[in-house]
């Protein structure tokens, strides 16, 4: 099963017409689906921790799921809410270079004011898709997010219910659900967060993990009979091993201009003199050499051929891909030189294609 399968089959579950059920969720109970997603909630989890989340492991496991590369946030997210594979939304990682920019950098989460967010993802969303027929589709998230380029590229169509504490998270939920048929989507990133600062299974993520699980009870407690929750995530996560930087003892930063992806999902563009297929060859040649069995890289032209972001790469796609395309494997990270200091301090990293990154959960309960 696949990330992009969920949110269709949900929707298609309340009566939208252009969606297709591919989960084999058939109709919903009583018209009011949650879907509550877990920043960095990976399927490994459900195992090793099972004893910090007594609530979520009484939830019936629907399947295992995988997310699309790289596994992180904003590509699995754009995934989740349009139905379509990278290539096809656009949102290829973390941060890409913004063609014929001089450069420039769009951090996908933080966005860039001169990049259009229905230029750069013109997918409709579910979201649009659903309130188009008459469903009424909520977002409950921080209120941080209202009004961000990647909430306009990604979640347009949604009514946005901004809340920063779990009372009201629940609260502006349950108001979500008074009108049928009516889709939630709910987001929390405490997970994430603790992960990256402090690691897989450290004291600040347990907590993390123990303060969602009580959410979810008392989501649970307060939502309407009849309503479905659905539980999944965007991505797993890894405590880092071995760290690389780019470019220090190492031949790395030869020919490459600008350095975007994240640590174990790298996007590499040349410098302009340096670009022609022999030149990208050239350079994936001496990081798969130096690099060895800790990396797989891949021209811009082999990620295609290989289908790494998809089937289909529409032209948009193709032009924002990095010339050559590096993925961590083991717990190794590729460091940016330019941000050590933030880079270097995280324990916990996504966005590679092993299993614990790419593999999360689906669970579900009908409220009785």
């Amino acid at each position: 099963m696949h990330l992009s399968q969920i949110t269709p089959s949900i929707f298609s579950s309340l009566g939208l017409s252009t969606a297709e059920d591919q989960i084999n969720a058939g109709q919903s109970p009583m018209g009011r689906e949650i879907l509550f997603l877990i920043d960095g909630f990976g399927a490994d989890v459900l195992e090793k921790f099972a004893s910090h989340m007594p609530t979520i492991t009484r939830l019936t496991q629907h399947a295992i799921v995988n997310t699309s590369f790289p596994s992180t946030t904003a590509t699995s997210l754009a995934t989740l809410t349009t139905g379509v594979l990278p290539g096809v939304h656009g949102m290829l990682g973390y941060t890409v270079q913004v063609p014929r920019s001089g450069g420039r950098i769009l951090n996908s989460l933080k966005w860039d004011e001169r990049v259009d967010p229905i230029n750069w993802q013109p997918v409709p969303t579910l979201f649009e898709r659903a309130l188009a027929e008459g469903i009424h589709v909520s977002h409950v998230a921080a209120k941080r997010y209202e009004n961000s380029g990647f909430t306009r590229a990604v979640f347009r169509g949604a009514e946005y219910r901004g809340a920063n504490v779990v009372p009201d998270l629940i609260a502006q939920t349950k108001d979500a659900l008074r009108k049928t048929p009516s889709f939630v989507y709910l987001y929390v990133n405490d997970l994430d967060v603790a992960g990256h600062s402090d690691g897989v299974g450290s004291d600040k993520w347990l907590a993390a993990l123990t303060m969602i699980d009580q959410m979810l009870a008392s989501l649970m407690r307060e939502m309407p009979q009849g309503t479905r929750i659905w539980l999944t995530s965007d991505h797993g996560m890894i405590n880092v091993g071995e760290k690389i930087i780019i470019g220090q003892d190492n031949p790395l930063l030869e020919n490459i201009a600008v350095i975007a992806g994240e640590p174990r999902a790298r996007h590499l563009y040349l410098k302009p003199d340096y670009d022609s297929s022999a030149a990208r060859s050239s350079v994936a040649g001496v990081w798969q050499e130096f690099l060895g069995d800790r990396v797989d890289v891949f021209t811009r032209e082999q990620a295609i051929t290989s289908n790494l972001f998809g089937d289909v790469v529409s032209a948009d796609s193709l032009d924002r891909m990095g010339e050559v395309i590096a993925v961590a494997k083991g717990a190794a990270v590729l460091i940016d030189p330019a941000r050590i200091d933030k880079e270097g301090a995280m324990v916990g990293h996504h966005g590679a294609d092993s299993e614990t990154e790419t593999q999360v959960g689906l669970l579900t309960t009908t409220l009785s």
